[in-house]
């Protein structure tokens, strides 16, 4: 856990690492693979009842592609992708 000053809070980061060969993850896998959610079927009703950021921005398609670099926070998590 890290404190954020930014947001006043700790917070937990984690380092998602794309497969080999894989060039992207979507956030409803991300969700999955993180921890957030038990299952992908969760997904459009996690993201429709709480707020996720991708790379500082609003965002809330199950389907967005996340490429190497990209960050995302979700509750008090933030993942970046390698």
């Amino acid at each position: 856990m890290v404190y954020n000053v930014i947001i006043g809070v700790f917070v937990t980061e984690k380092i998602i690492k794309l497969r080999e060969g894989e060039v992207f993850i979507t956030l409803g896998s991300l969700l999955k693979i993180g921890g957030v959610i038990d299952t992908g079927g969760q997904a459009k009703y996690f993201l429709s009842e709480n707020p996720v950021l991708v790379n500082g921005e609003p965002d809330n398609r199950r389907g967005r592609k996340l490429y190497h670099g990209d960050k995302v926070r979700v509750l008090n998590l933030f993942f970046l992708i390698d």
